[in-house]
């Protein structure tokens, strides 16, 4: 069982791998804002479903500072495109993940205990590390408006902050 979700959630990285490149040459700004709100709601969505599923005590810590910390930046990237007057676009990009997010969902919702725990913590390292390279080598790069750039900045090194937290629980669990 976890070597198919392993192999399930590499499937997942590796489609959303090149999802990122077909989007577009390049995003524009306001997809840019789409993806990465996108993202941060993804994985609150994600993380709401561990705390109600998880009996893990670190594993729910962990799902805790998720919501708090992707609902945050979201608020912040809200606020910015607000007083920018930007409205998020959609695309192919922020529809990928969000088809991703629902079939990991519902892979997930099958599973409890230690394998629900192992399979969220695996995914959350996957969706991490391949959040944080988009941001590092396509969204950080392609941003025009300076304020959209910092936001994204500062959202990447905490989001690095996440990928190693999920992979210290990841190594809890083995």
């Amino acid at each position: 069982m976890t070597i198919r979700l392993t192999t399930v959630a590499a499937a997942i990285a590796l489609s959303l791998g090149g999802n990122w490149v077909l989007a577009g040459d390049k995003p524009t700004d306001p997809q840019i804002a789409h993806i990465a709100y996108t993202a941060g709601v993804l994985d609150v969505e994600a993380a709401k479903q561990a705390i109600a599923t998880s009996k893990n005590k670190a594993v729910v810590e962990f799902a805790e500072s998720m919501v708090r910390d992707h609902e945050s930046v979201n608020k912040q990237a809200l606020d910015l495109v607000k007083k920018l007057n930007v409205t998020p676009e959609d695309n192919d990009t922020s529809k990928a993940l969000s088809q991703a997010a629902e079939t990991k969902r519902s892979e997930l919702a099958k599973l409890t205990g230690a394998d629900f725990d192992k399979a969220y913590v695996e995914n959350e390292v996957a969706y991490h590390k391949q959040v944080n390279g988009a941001l590092e080598t396509l969204l950080i790069p392609s941003a025009q408006n300076a304020e959209l750039k910092s936001l994204l900045e500062t959202g990447l090194k905490l989001f690095q902050g996440h990928q190693q937290h999920a992979e210290h629980v990841a190594t809890e669990l083995k």
